[in-house]
């Protein structure tokens, strides 16, 4: 089988140029999961690596969170793979309708993994294990399919939440 390394690269999922980060800096270089997500072979590897790693470090989870739009599809592939319910935070409460920032029923004290597409600051995932804690939810870990390697782990480290890479910037970069 492929690795998710060698998966990234030849979906060209990291591209080199001028690139300006949700979190506001600059970087040469830029992890366009959304090609990754795009390709129903790497997704589904995506979701069956999660589910490995969620083995391995004996995660519980009674849910699998996400943060719209990036986490969305792993999210969802993850769910089928795993048979557990999925909550979607936005990053912003809609002006209509309910009015909620969380996309799904859940269970006060429940447990929930969330999932990111990339992780640079870590800031958008803590502001929503934020939200869901407000709500009387568990958050111990989030896993991210690239660690963009610069603050995240300490970041969510300091929240009392484990970040779980399944791949780290430094072995997209190698040749």
């Amino acid at each position: 089988m492929t690795s998710l390394t060698d998966s990234l690269k030849e979906c060209k999922a990291i591209r080199f140029g001028d690139f300006t980060l949700a979190s506001g800096k600059k970087s040469s270089y830029y992890i366009d999961i959304k090609k990754a997500i795009g390709t129903p072979r790497i997704l589904k590897q995506i979701a069956l690596e999660i589910s490995e790693k969620i083995k391995l470090y004996s995660v519980e989870a009674d849910y699998i969170g996400c943060v719209a739009l990036g986490g969305v599809p792993i999210a969802v592939a993850l769910s089928l793979e795993m048979d557990l319910p999925l909550i979607i935070i936005r990053k912003e409460a809609k002006e209509y309708g309910t009015k909620g920032q969380i996309v799904g029923d859940f269970t006060r004290n429940s447990r929930v993994l969330m999932v990111e597409d990339v992780a640079t600051t870590g800031g958008s995932v803590l502001k929503a294990i934020e939200l869901l804690r407000n709500e009387g939810l568990v958050v111990k870990h989030v896993i991210v399919v690239v660690d963009r390697e610069e603050g995240a782990h300490s970041v969510l480290l300091k929240a009392g939440v484990e970040l779980i890479p399944l791949v780290k910037v430094s072995e997209l970069l190698m040749e």
